[in-house]
This record gives C-alpha cells, sequence and structure tokens, in this order.
C-alpha cells in the first residue's frame, strides 16, 4: 500500500461525517441515560429501558456506516444505511412521544406501567426483592421537558441528520 492509498482510505467523507456524528450523539444519550441512572439515582421504568434501543442500534451502526463511508464506491450502501438508522430513530422518537404522553396523562399505558400490582404465589419473598417504577410519573423535568420527552427530541433530531445526510453526496 503506497502512503496515498492509506491516506484515501482514513480520508472523512460528509456521509463518514454523518454517521460518526449519529454515533457520537446517541453514545452521549446513552451515557446521560446511564449517568441518571447510576449516578444520580434515578431508576428507570420499563418504557424508559425500551427507549434506550435505538440507541443501542444507532451507535454500532453509525460507527459502521462511518468506516464504510469512506470508500466512495460503497456511497449507495451508506444512503440506503443511513435511511434505515433513520428509521430506527423515528422509532425511538415515537416511543418517547409515546412515553412522554402517557406521564402527562394524554393516553394511558400499559398495564405494568400503571402501578397495579400483580403478585406471584410467594408474595413475601418477591416483595423484599421488588422495586416497582411507574411509567406514568416523570421522575425528573427540565424546562416542563421529562427524560421521555427529550428522548423523543433527540432521537428526532438524529432521524433528520440520518435523512438529510442521505441525501449528500459522497
Amino acid at each position: 500500500m503506497t502512503l496515498d492509498v492509506i491516506r484515501g482510505r482514513a480520508a472523512t467523507t460528509p456521509l463518514s461525517t454523518v454517521s460518526f456524528t449519529i454515533a457520537a450523539i446517541a453514545a452521549a444519550t446513552l451515557l446521560g441515560a446511564w449517568y441518571f441512572e447510576y449516578v444520580l439515582g434515578f431508576r428507570p421504568c420499563a418504557l424508559c429501558l425500551d427507549q434506550r434501543v435505538p440507541y443501542y442500534i444507532a451507535v454500532p451502526a453509525g460507527l459502521v456506516l462511518g468506516f464504510l463511508a469512506r470508500d466512495p464506491r460503497r456511497a449507495w450502501l451508506v444512503r440506503w444505511g443511513l435511511i434505515a438508522l433513520g428509521l430506527v430513530l423515528v422509532y425511538g422518537s415515537a416511543y418517547g412521544v409515546y412515553h412522554a404522553g402517557i406521564e402527562w396523562d394524554w393516553w394511558k399505558g400499559p398495564a405494568s406501567c400503571s402501578g397495579r400490582l400483580h403478585l406471584p404465589r410467594d408474595v413475601l419473598s418477591s416483595l423484599q426483592n421488588f422495586q416497582f417504577v411507574p411509567c406514568d410519573r416523570a421522575a425528573w423535568t427540565f424546562l416542563g421537558i421529562s427524560l421521555a420527552g427529550y428522548n423523543a427530541l433527540i432521537a428526532g433530531a438524529l432521524a433528520v441528520v440520518a435523512f438529510l445526510g442521505a441525501r449528500r453526496s459522497a
């Protein structure tokens, strides 16, 4: 390999920049969620945990697409990957809106999140380890927006970045 070939493969392209940016922001979002959970002690509800799944997909997918985008022959593949990633993030944004709507009492959430308790046969032993976190109450808000609301905004913004990035030239 010559030095020019190595430099060419290491060069960034608009598609790689978009892909790496999505991966970085998705990773930062996960780090923020883990900070709230493990450092500040906010226990996530079931819906909060489910809202992390699109980010678990976006981080490695964004990294893979970023490295693939360095080869101009793979630009079409990266564009389709960004569209697919955008759809995953639209789902994540919609899920955040759904969860925020439950917190604001716009609609009812799943029965497993409402605070109703379904006790198993061995009640005493299960109650010792049981820590229920309701989905219909926001654990933390800033400027009137809960973490679910911020998730909807971040995932929605990343979806827009992915879709706009798919339209960029290699």
